[in-house]
Parts: C-alpha cells; sequence; structure tokens
C-alpha cells in the first residue's frame, strides 16, 4: 500500500487527535473518511475553488476547525496567549 504524507501543525494534530479519540477511530480513520467525502464530491465547482482557496491560506493561517496555537502580544505587560482547544471539536 503506497502513502501520502499529511503535514500538519500541532494545533491541527492536536485536534484531530482528540476528535478519532472521541469517535474511537485513528486519526487516519478521519483523515481517509474526509478525503472520500471530497474525492465522491470533486467534480462540484465550489469544491474545487474550495481546494484551490484552501490551498492559497494555508500557507500563513490554521483552519477554524484546529486548536489554536500560542501566541505572543507585543505589548509590555501582557501574557502570552496558551493553545485553547478547537470550540468546533
Amino acid at each position: 500500500m503506497s502513502a501520502i504524507k499529511l503535514h500538519l501543525e500541532m494545533a491541527e494534530r492536536d485536534a484531530l487527535e482528540r476528535y478519532a479519540e472521541s469517535l474511537h477511530v485513528s486519526p487516519e480513520d478521519i483523515v481517509y473518511c474526509a478525503l472520500n467525502r471530497l474525492m465522491l464530491n470533486g467534480r462540484d465547482p465550489a469544491v474545487q475553488q474550495d481546494i484551490r482557496e484552501t490551498k492559497d491560506w494555508r500557507r500563513d493561517n490554521l483552519p477554524l476547525w484546529s486548536d489554536t496555537a500560542a501566541s505572543v502580544h507585543a505589548y509590555e505587560g501582557k501574557h502570552d496567549h496558551e493553545p485553547v482547544p478547537s470550540r468546533y471539536l
């Protein structure tokens, strides 16, 4: 069986693992299901456009379903934000 690697940020991976655990499946099961559903609807122009747009914004942003990443405040006296679990899962 061949393999395709999916590179995820920690905030994405943590949300995926937590979701898989809640369903009592593996993260790979979630990814395969998502790919299966996508491929079944792949001829839809809206799906094709979403794929292109996701490719573009993923360089600089996390998806809404991911955990929040830690961020640093530029202002003195403000605490750094700690990562927060996704509100979507």
